[in-house]
């Protein structure tokens, strides 16, 4: 069966085909009337229509490929992300490209060497470090690229990410209305703009709401289940007391799960905990995983939209997105027993 064509997203629009075509080549859709492009684009994501890329990368010279750079392809944070990437790059007339970092910069450079060497036209980054040169690197090349979940300071770069401060205070102010004044947060790696942001946010809420101690900290060296499993053990055996944690994100929950079953500690009623991203099946654990949900697929249509306007418009000045997060309660916290 055939797929919607050209003509079918001129006719959706309105518009001529010609004026179809060059809306939806981000190389000519300067030269249509912005509200135009964003209408014959809207159809095309409608309709599902998809440019042929090697009809146009022989007309154009172009690759018609963007590079998505993600520093764990396990993570469940990332897929929904990447698809909402995917729903706007595709009726634009891109491939996308996904590579894995594993988080080491080494291979980040390898990875995005061998993007760059099949010509990808831009890069949607998830690994931004808080010392990152090759972000620097790249800036100074000129090479088109948004961050996705991810901020730098730094650089004039654009980003799309939830809002880390927001999201942590909704965490706190729930545990708190709740009746928790001990709270321990185990904070992602400080290496990461994401673990340095959360745990600033963590300090703010905790003086905010004049908790017992604001740095009721434990730092996790990865955003892993391990990671979290590690930093809650080593709170657990110190000697301080604490009757809830907000984990920096829902795989460091995920290891509270662990030890709290190791060591016979049971939840909500000894200690209630609550995650971060929203991941998928979090309902599904026993009890059920109160997080803060983020809009996982709007993240990544905006970011690739901003990659667009990049590669059309290489002078336009970057923009830095954040979007609102949500907090999801369940049975994974309650009110403290004493």
């Amino acid at each position: 069966m055939q797929g919607p064509t050209l003509r079918d997203v001129a006719d959706a629009a309105g518009v001529h085909t010609a004026t179809a075509s060059r809306a939806l080549n981000p190389n000519a859709r300067a030269l249509v009337n912005p509200e135009t492009a964003r209408r014959v684009l809207r159809a095309a994501e409608t309709l599902g229509y998809r440019p042929n890329p090697i009809a146009r990368s022989l007309k154009t010279a172009k690759s018609g490929t963007v590079g998505l750079v993600i520093p764990d392809l396990t993570n469940p944070l990332f897929p929904p992300i990447a698809r909402g990437i995917e729903d706007v790059l595709a009726p634009a007339g891109y491939s996308t490209l996904i590579v894995n970092t594993d988080d080491r910069p080494e291979r980040e450079q390898a990875q995005i060497t061998s993007l760059r060497s099949r010509q990808a036209e831009g890069l949607i980054i998830a690994t931004a470090l808080l010392k990152h040169p090759l972000l620097q690197q790249l800036h100074e090349q000129g090479v088109p690229m948004v961050l996705v979940n991810r901020r730098t300071e730094e650089l004039a770069v654009g980003s799309v990410a939830a809002d880390d401060a927001a999201g942590i205070g909704l965490a706190v102010k729930h545990l708190v209305e709740l009746g928790h004044r001990r709270i321990l947060h185990l904070a992602g790696p400080q290496t990461t703009s994401t673990g340095v942001e959360r745990l600033r946010a963590f300090r703010t809420a905790a003086r905010e709401h004049d908790l017992d101690d604001s740095d009721r900290i434990m730092v996790c060296d990865r955003w892993t289940e391990d990671a979290g499993a590690r930093a809650l053990r080593t709170a657990l055996d110190s000697a301080d007391d604490f009757t809830a944690v907000v984990a920096g994100n829902d795989l460091i929950a995920l290891g509270c799960y662990d030890v709290f079953a190791e060591r016979n500690i049971t939840c909500p009623t000894d200690i209630s905990v609550t995650g971060f991203n929203g991941m998928p099946y979090l309902d599904k654990l026993s009890p059920a995983l109160t997080t803060i949900a983020i809009p996982h697929h709007d993240i990544g249509r905006e970011a690739a939209r901003m990659l667009l306007e990049s590669i059309a418009e290489p002078d336009r000045t970057p923009r830095s997105v954040l979007l609102p997060p949500s907090l999801v309660p369940r049975a994974s916290t309650a009110r403290p027993r004493h």
